[in-house]
């Protein structure tokens, strides 16, 4: 049974993402950003084991709710992360954002990155940086981290107007 190693699941929240949504807090992370809003989240001793089932059992109990990956780092546990990503997709209409310390760049040139990014529909990368916080920035802490739109039906409908959103980099 596929399990990831998770601080939190977080229901209901509205600042991980546009909407309502269910954030998956993932344990573990190698940025330890200085002024990381939860640092609590760098040791993945401080997270506890949780299946698989049971996260898509509390995704699916809220109808309204999308999903969003943060943490610590999803990336840092990416074959849990794919096997959940891959029924989320399966089994519900819900998109994904994912948030992460890596550049979509680097993200790519690692087989299991890559694959974990194809189930995802946004993606705002970037470590935090303390001396570029900005409080009143929407869905992320500092004006080097950038909210990339991955899904092509989200770019032609347009879905989060008012969002600054960037293409997919060039590689």
């Amino acid at each position: 049974m596929e399990k990831i190693c998770i601080l939190d699941i977080v229901e209901d929240t509205i600042v991980d993402g546009p909407g309502f949504r269910t954030s998956i807090y993932s344990a573990g992370c190698p940025h330890c950003c200085p002024g990381c809003h939860n640092p609590h989240s760098w040791d993945i001793e401080n997270g506890y084991w949780q299946s698989i089932d049971f996260i898509m059992d509390v995704i699916k109990s809220n109808p309204i709710s999308n999903v969003t990956f943060s943490g610590g780092e999803p990336f840092f546990q990416p074959q849990g992360f794919i096997a959940l990503a891959k029924r989320i997709k399966a089994e519900t209409d819900k998109n994904i954002w994912c948030y992460t310390g890596f550049r979509y760049e680097m993200l790519m040139k690692k087989e299991l990155h890559r694959e974990l990014l194809s189930y995802l529909d946004v993606l705002v990368d970037g470590r935090f940086e303390l001396d570029q916080k900005d409080e009143g920035l929407r869905f992320r802490g500092s004006h080097n981290q950038r909210i990339i739109n991955l899904n092509q039906q989200i770019r032609k409908e347009k879905v989060y107007a008012g969002i600054e959103m960037y293409e997919i980099p060039a590689l």
